[in-house]
C-alpha cells in the first residue's frame, strides 16, 4: 500500500491575520519559516510582495533560505460566485499559474468560493463550479496543478459536508482538492468521512487545529486528530507528501514566528 514521505511546510496566512501591524515582507517570512524548521512555503498573493513579478528572484530567494514553494494561494473578492467576474477571475488565475510554473512541483490554490451577493445558493455553486474547472484547464495547459481551498471564514459557501458535496459533484475529476483540518472542523464534518468522500482529489493539506467550540486553538491543543489524519492523507493516491501548518490562533497574532516554531515542534513531539 502507497505510503507517501512527508514534508512540512508553513502557510503565511499566520503573519497576513497581523493587517496593517505587519510591517515586513517576503524575505522576513522565508527567514522565520526557514528558522522554524520547515522545509516549504505556500504563499499568498497579498503576501508575495516585490516578488509578484519576478519569480526567477523568488526562486534565488526560496533556494538561499532552504525552501520549496509547495503551493501559491490566491482569492477574488467576487468569492468565485460572481458570473460577471468570471472572465477576470480567470485572468488572475493565469497571472499565478505562470508564475507557479517557474516552481517545479508547485501546485496553485484557489481560495474558498464565498457569499458576495444575493441569489440562490445553487447559482453560486455553478459559478464557482466553473471559475475552479475552467482554471484547472489553465493549469493544466502550464503543467501546474489548480485545486480548491475551503474555508470555514464568514459567508464562505463550503462550511458544511453538504456543501462540499454540492460544489464537487460539479468539478472535473482533475480539479484537486486541499483539506484543511480546522476548517473541516469548523463546518461540524466527521474528519475521517470527509477525508474518504474525496480521497482521490486530495493534494496536500492544511493543518491546523481548533476546540470543541471552533476557536482556533495552537497545534495538538485542540480537536484535531493530528496522527489520524496524516495516516488517512499519506494513502490517497494523488497526495504529494506536503503538509503546510497554519495557524489561526490567538497565540499567532502576539507572534506568528514564535506559534509556527512551536508547531513545528509539537509535530516533532507526535513522530512527525
Amino acid at each position: 500500500m502507497k505510503s507517501t514521505e512527508l514534508k512540512i511546510g508553513c502557510q503565511t496566512f499566520t503573519w497576513e491575520m497581523l493587517g496593517n501591524a505587519w510591517k515586513g515582507g517576503p524575505d522576513d517570512l522565508l527567514r522565520a519559516i526557514a528558522e522554524g524548521g520547515y522545509s516549504g512555503i505556500e504563499i499568498t498573493d497579498t503576501m508575495i510582495g516585490e516578488y509578484a513579478d519576478k519569480p526567477e528572484a523568488f526562486v534565488r530567494s526560496l533556494g538561499d533560505a532552504g525552501l520549496t514553494l509547495v503551493s501559491f494561494a490566491f482569492g477574488s473578492q467576487s468569492g468565485f460566485t460572481l458570473p460577471e467576474q468570471i472572465a477576470a477571475d480567470m485572468e488572475t488565475t493565469r497571472r499565478w499559474v505562470d508564475f507557479a510554473a517557474n516552481f517545479p512541483g508547485a501546485l496553485v490554490s484557489m481560495g474558498s468560493a464565498t457569499v458576495v451577493s444575493d441569489g440562490p445558493r445553487t447559482d453560486k455553486f455553478a459559478v464557482a463550479a466553473e471559475c475552479y474547472n475552467r482554471s484547472m484547464e489553465i493549469g493544466k495547459a502550464a503543467g501546474v496543478t489548480v485545486a480548491v481551498h475551503p474555508s470555514s471564514h464568514h459567508n464562505t459557501l463550503l462550511l458544511t459536508r453538504a456543501d462540499y458535496d454540492a460544489l464537487f459533484a460539479l468539478l472535473e475529476p482533475q480539479v484537486g482538492w486541499v483539506p484543511d483540518t480546522g476548517h473541516i472542523l469548523r463546518g461540524g464534518q466527521t474528519m475521517a468521512d470527509t477525508l474518504a468522500a474525496f480521497y482521490d482529489r486530495i493534494r496536500y493539506v492544511h493543518l491546523k487545529d481548533v476546540d470543541a467550540s471552533g476557536t482556533w486553538t495552537m497545534l495538538g491543543e485542540g480537536a484535531c486528530d493530528v496522527p489520524a489524519v496524516i495516516a488517512a492523507v499519506r494513502q490517497a493516491p494523488l497526495f504529494n507528501g506536503w503538509i503546510v501548518v497554519e495557524e489561526e490562533s490567538e497565540q499567532a497574532g502576539l507572534n506568528p514566528a514564535a506559534a509556527v516554531r512551536a508547531n513545528h515542534q509539537a509535530l516533532r513531539l507526535m513522530g512527525l
